[in-house]
């Protein structure tokens, strides 16, 4: 859609600031050109609410759903870039399998939740976005009802303006982060890592130690001392040219796998395996991935440069290739319909 004279039109452009992010000139993430028609009120945010679509400045859910009170809930969260949707149906299967380890019973198909996030997407007008699919235990007929037999599972989907855990410009030149000293990932024994969940309590802890030592995030250790994952991304470690991650306490993502799949199409050698913190303090790069950021060059870690501190040469190769894949024709990839 052409930028149009707001003036004569109910077309307005999109500028930076709520549905945009600056970006660094001429860097592989540049947001499309494109205008809201202001005179749809879904435009610039749609959402699925108990069976209706409305305004994301309309969405509300209620206090007595156990996702809210409890956490007993799973979600998944997929991105649009220039108007395609990326590997929601795997983003989907991930969501799926987790809510059946949680014995939490989708009432609605992988196809019916694909095309309720397709149309928040289309309503919302959003080029970039950011979807957001949960299923929660639900509520019951009686407010408050406690008999897990007597709730009824809740769907929500919601498509904002693509929301960036790393703004552009730290993915272009580096982001930094520390080990916390205060806390641990909560223990595999006792949250399932693999299935994605709100249960955020060590994460924000870590996330205001980043703060407090004026830093942007923080990399977590297991009980083990193992690493585990920060708050919203997986951990790759890249040494000697291959890429090692973590595979205990932390999510299966599907931007590491995205990440691993084009390591494997350079020819580069990419593990899932225990990573000792030694390891994360000896890494030639270290990369942050995430659905909410893509894919992350961390150059500063507990207040030292990461080899020379500036992104390296293996991160800025995947990162390059995989914003490349958010416009190429592939089975990774759909086009939203506006």
């Amino acid at each position: 859609m052409a930028i149009t004279d707001s003036a004569t039109t109910n077309l307005v452009s999109v500028e930076p600031g709520a549905i945009r992010e600056d970006t660094p000139a001429g860097s592989v993430i540049q947001y499309s050109d494109y205008a809201l028609d202001t005179s749809s009120r879904f435009a610039g945010g749609a959402a699925w609410i108990e069976g209706e679509y409305v305004p994301a400045s309309e969405a509300r859910i209620s206090i007595f759903d156990t996702g809210f009170g409890h956490s007993d809930l799973t979600y998944t969260v997929a991105h649009v870039w220039h108007g395609n949707i990326f590997r929601l149906g795997d983003h989907l299967d991930r969501l799926l399998d987790g809510a059946r380890k949680l014995r939490l019973p989708s009432p609605l198909t992988k196809e019916e939740l694909a095309s309720i996030a397709k149309r928040c997407v289309a309503l919302s007008q959003l080029r970039e976005s950011y979807v957001n699919i949960t299923l929660t235990r639900g509520f019951g007929a009686r407010k408050g009802e406690k008999d897990l037999s007597k709730l009824t599972t809740q769907v929500y989907v919601y498509a904002i303006p693509y929301l960036w855990a790393f703004p552009p410009h730290e993915q272009i030149f580096g982001t930094s982060a520390i080990v916390p000293r205060h806390v641990r990932r909560a223990g595999r024994n006792t949250i399932d890592p693999t299935v994605k969940n709100y249960q955020w309590g060590d994460l924000t802890a870590a996330s205001f130690e980043a703060k407090d030592r004026g830093v942007r995030t923080a990399i977590l250790l297991d009980a083990d001392g193992c690493v585990a994952e920060g708050p919203g991304f997986n951990v790759v470690i890249v040494k000697d040219g291959r890429l090692v991650s973590p595979s205990r306490n932390a999510l299966p993502g599907i931007t590491r796998r995205t990440v691993f799949e084009i390591a494997k199409a350079m020819g580069i050698d990419a593990d899932l395996r225990d990573v000792t913190s030694q390891e994360l303090y000896d890494a030639d790069e270290l990369i942050a991935v995430t659905t909410a950021g893509g894919v992350t060059p961390i150059t500063s870690l507990d207040g030292a440069p990461v080899a020379d501190g500036t992104p390296g040469s293996v991160t800025v190769a995947l990162r390059d290739r995989f914003w490349a894949l958010m416009d190429e024709p592939s089975p990774l990839v759909e086009a939203i319909d506006y």
